[in-house]
């Protein structure tokens, strides 16, 4: 008890509070059997104690609407909770991926869960190069057992709705999820009538903003994480490219 009291407090600040930590506390108090107010003020400690952190607060935020997606479609899938362990396990190692796979359960648990409420306080506390991460992670999520569905789809789209992720950021994403003629110029935002200037500038833009760079201040687990995202846009502009004979 007492390590997963402090891997959930240690980095963690506004999803300790508002609606998120609402259903924290349910999750917790439902998943571990002994859990206490007392334990809730610990974790607030040890909070407290380190040293202010970005990381914890989107790790709770992947956990909490990676169960959104995973629940959308009516199934709970294997395969999806395997990604969200992988993932978890390749960014965090064994056990801080342990103790965020206990609390992502009891968020499956959880049938109450707010999808607006939750990602209105994200989107009021994390950057948007953060928010368009979390985007990207779900579509992993609903693309794990081989398919992305509409209901999964459908589901993404409000959750970016509420994270103030526009169309044209959310369309770009998704592209990287399917194979088809059009994806590479999805991804860059922009049709096959595109001059070649028109694809330069484009992918310039998205290069600046998927840039891994921009997810520093999460630590070093999480720019990983986003060299995925920018790896496609390359992929997508050398593809581009190659069709043009540029």
């Amino acid at each position: 008890m007492a390590n997963f009291v402090k891997w959930l407090g240690a980095g963690l600040g506004f999803t300790l509070g508002g609606p998120i930590g609402s259903v924290l506390g349910y999750a917790v108090g439902n998943l571990i059997d002994g859990f206490t107010k007392g334990d809730v003020e610990r974790a607030k400690t040890y909070r407290e104690a380190s040293r202010t952190s970005h990381s914890g607060d989107f790790e709770i935020s992947l956990l909490l609407l990676s169960s959104v997606v995973i629940k959308a479609d009516g199934k709970i899938d294997e395969r999806e909770l395997s990604y969200v362990r992988n993932h978890f396990k390749k960014m965090y190692g064994e056990e801080r991926a342990n103790n965020a796979f206990k609390l992502f359960k009891g968020f499956i648990k959880n049938n109450e869960v707010s999808t607006r409420q939750i990602s209105e306080q994200i989107r009021r506390n994390l950057t948007h190069a953060s928010r368009l991460q979390l985007i990207h992670f779900l579509f992993g999520i609903a693309k794990a057992d081989g398919n992305v569905n509409e209901a999964e789809v459908n589901t993404i789209k409000i959750i970016a709705g509420y994270l103030y992720v526009s169309q044209y950021d959310f369309e770009s994403i998704k592209a990287m999820f399917y194979d088809s003629s059009t994806s590479a110029y999805q991804i860059l935002g922009i049709d096959k009538k595109a001059t070649n200037d028109e694809v330069k500038s484009a992918y310039r833009k998205m290069a600046k903003k998927y840039h891994p760079d921009k997810l520093q201040h999460l630590g070093e687990e999480h720019v990983k994480g986003a060299e995925e995202k920018f790896k496609q846009v390359q992929k997508a502009h050398e593809q581009i490219q190659n069709e043009r004979g540029l």
